[in-house]
């Protein structure tokens, strides 16, 4: 499973979505699909607008995590 850390690498900017709207030109709602892990598609164009933004590497804002280790936890 992919992991977005978009929440947490905002808090640690303590950053909002409506900066991160701002400053990528990114709409609202594909902000916050992506956010909230609503989406399970995201565009080369999005992705590098918010690592651009946030000055990080697209590794820093997806982590992966076996299904297996998923199914562990239950």
């Amino acid at each position: 499973m992919i992991l977005c850390n978009l929440p947490v690498l905002l808090a640690e900017r303590r950053m909002k979505v409506a900066d991160l709207i701002r400053m990528t030109g990114i709409s609202k709602s594909t902000v916050h699909k992506i956010y909230n892990e609503q989406t399970s598609r995201i565009d080369f164009d999005t992705m590098d607008k918010i690592c651009e933004a946030l000055d990080i590497e697209v590794g820093d804002l997806f982590t992966y995590v076996p299904n297996e280790s998923l199914d562990k936890e239950k």
